[in-house]
């Protein structure tokens, strides 16, 4: 009797190396064996292997240590086979890195110490050295060894995003302080943005090249912006980081929350594959975004919560509109809630793959 596949490598039935699994297909456009399901925060507080394996140290320490990134980011492809594993890490790493003092604090999230609050802060800010990355490049390579097939993302948190964070000095709802200083010094704010740019670049590049065979950019407060100040005040910094990644060629996920009347902007930065959030149907997005780019989403994160025959309708629901984009990644509209049962999940990357079986 043969020995029970491998979900770590054999995710894809198809697939014959990350570069041509269907993940990387699906965000290129072009014809898949099924359509690839990962989730957005599948790896951590939903899974009790990981709140298990997390107890006692910090996130931001367990995002530097090479082993417990390996282990946490396999985790859930063990549980769901999902098509593809997201670097276990956090948008603010980066920063941390460089030499900015932020601590994650539970049940509040990123809290800066020191908030920019005038130019000279700004011009202050310490710039990510590469070589500070050994770390990450380990970890990277750790997991494309034991991936086998299943393609690596890595993920960095988009230059807007960032600055929200280091001026209003921790989560906000209004982002009141960024917009003002974004209105009043437009020149530090163009110079914090392309410092941004760059070390969200840096941080991308090492995980390519130590083998990631995707990324997402995440702008996850974007959705705040009008239009015209999106594109006049952020979408060049957010291009820069695509562009920043110059010729290696691998597929470029770029997602926000609340960007239904972002999305042709959130496309013409760079990406090859535009995440939705929940609040818009798939089909619809497909029409605003056009056929040149994919998308992924949109199950509503909460919908996970609600009783099995609910689940199963909006899967399908989702999946079906999915239809109209170029190429669809099934995902959430928005990362894992905390009491997700991790069995719903695992049903849901089931279901999504038995549905769309070419």
């Amino acid at each position: 009797m043969s020995a029970a596949p491998d979900p770590l490598r054999s995710a894809s039935p198809a697939d014959s190396g990350p570069a041509d699994s269907d993940l990387v297909r699906a965000a290129r456009g072009l014809p898949v064996s099924r359509t690839p399901v990962w989730f957005m925060r599948q790896a951590g507080r939903s899974l009790p292997e990981y709140r298990a394996l997390r107890a006692g140290t910090a996130m931001l320490e367990a995002c530097q240590d090479p082993d417990l990134v390996t282990e946490i980011t396999l985790q859930p492809v063990r549980r769901h086979g999902v098509d593809a594993a997201i670097l276990f890490s956090d948008i603010v790493l980066p920063l941390v890195v460089a030499g900015v003092d932020i601590e994650i604090k539970p049940g509040v999230g990123p809290v800066v110490a020191s908030p920019l609050r005038s130019v000279a802060d700004v011009d202050a800010l310490p710039p990510l050295e590469p070589e500070r990355l050994a770390f990450l490049q380990t970890a990277v390579r750790q997991l494309v060894a034991e991936l086998g097939a299943t393609p690596l993302i890595g993920f960095a948190g988009a230059p807007f995003t960032l600055a929200t964070y280091l001026i209003e000095g921790g989560p906000s709802k209004e982002h009141a302080r960024t917009k003002a200083f974004m209105y009043a010094e437009p020149e530090a704010w163009g110079r914090l943005l392309e410092r941004l740019a760059v070390s969200a670049a840096t941080f991308l590049r090492a995980q390519v090249d130590a083998g990631a065979s995707a990324v997402q950019l995440f702008d996850s407060w974007a959705g705040v912006l009008s239009a015209a100040d999106y594109a006049e005040r952020v979408l060049p910094h957010s291009r820069a980081v695509f562009d920043g990644l110059g010729g290696r060629d691998v597929p470029r996920i770029h997602f926000g929350v609340g960007t239904g009347e972002l999305l042709p902007l959130i496309g013409d930065a760079g990406a090859d594959v535009v995440g939705v959030d929940w609040r818009l149907p798939l089909d619809e997005a497909a029409r605003r975004v056009g056929p040149a780019r994919s998308l992924q989403g949109n199950l509503d994160p909460a919908v996970l919560l609600a009783d099995r025959a609910t689940v199963d309708r909006e899967v399908r629901r989702v999946v079906e509109q999915g239809r109209a984009a170029r190429g669809h990644i099934f995902n959430l509209g928005h990362g894992v809630l905390p009491d997700t049962d991790p069995g719903v999940l695992t049903h849901v990357a089931d279901l999504v793959h038995e549905l769309t079986a070419r």
